[in-house]
């Protein structure tokens, strides 16, 4: 079994529930106000260049092969709807990593009753932060080869039909590897043993990456996502990817 599509959206919707929670409250703080700063910052400053370049390319499209533009307005819309989401997302996540890895922590010792063996505090987590803006960078590195390929299809004629597609498929293989990689560093497991982790319930984490990718692309649910995300996430290595790890050791 490789999982549940269903079943892996259904972290996300439990891991938003959960943000209210008395002993969650206040490390979801944090990563909320941080989220909240930076995707407001950039769709302030982006929202108003991405229509401008949008209509510039429509408009390079000959009169009489006006149709085509109702087709590629939506698909063209869509796209960078997708990689702007998780780039305004990884920019979040790379100033907020120590937080989310504390929220984490707290969110897996709901979930199991267990402590978990990390690092505890606010202070603890500042003295993190290089260490987290390292493991961020080596996920956008991972990301920015997969990227590129999607960017040159999306501008070969016929197959660009496809991106929308591959960007949400991307995106959200990526959505779930940056979340999984928090409770897992918690453990002190490196980022290979992420990625294989995620593979072992593919369903389940494409499920889960999904519907993240899908809500930073929505206005005012963007602000919210990230702490939801690393609790769903949490809960997706606490029921599902740490007893496939356990089981295959």
């Amino acid at each position: 079994m490789k999982g549940n599509v269903i079943g892996g959206v259904g972290y996300l919707i439990e891991g938003a529930k959960l943000l209210n929670h008395p002993s969650l409250r206040l490390f979801v703080l944090v990563p909320l106000a941080v989220n909240i700063v930076i995707f407001a910052t950039l769709i302030y400053f982006t929202v108003g260049y991405v229509t401008e370049l949008l209509d510039r390319w429509l408009a390079a499209i000959p009169d009489w092969l006006n149709f085509i533009r109702w087709i590629l307005w939506p698909l063209i819309s869509v796209t960078l709807s997708l990689a702007t989401g998780y780039l305004f997302t990884a920019v979040a996540l790379v100033i907020a990593s120590p937080f989310n890895g504390l929220l984490a922590e707290k969110a897996e010792e709901l979930e199991t009753g267990r402590e978990v063996p990390a690092l505890e505090g606010l202070g603890a987590a500042l003295l993190m932060v290089p260490r987290g803006i390292v493991r961020e960078l080596l996920k956008l590195l991972y990301y920015l080869p997969m990227a590129i390929f999607v960017l040159l299809v999306s501008f070969i004629p016929v197959l660009n039909a496809v991106a929308p597609l591959l960007w949400f498929l991307l995106g959200a293989w990526m959505m779930s590897i940056q979340f999984v990689d928090y409770p897992m560093d918690n453990h002190q497991l490196g980022f290979g043993e992420v990625k294989e982790a995620v593979r072992s319930r593919r369903l389940s984490s494409l499920g889960f990456g999904g519907a993240v990718a899908l809500c930073t692309g929505i206005p005012v649910v963007n602000f919210f996502v990230v702490p939801a995300a690393v609790v769903g996430a949490t809960l997706l290595w606490s029921r599902e990817l740490a007893p496939v790890r356990s089981a295959v050791r």
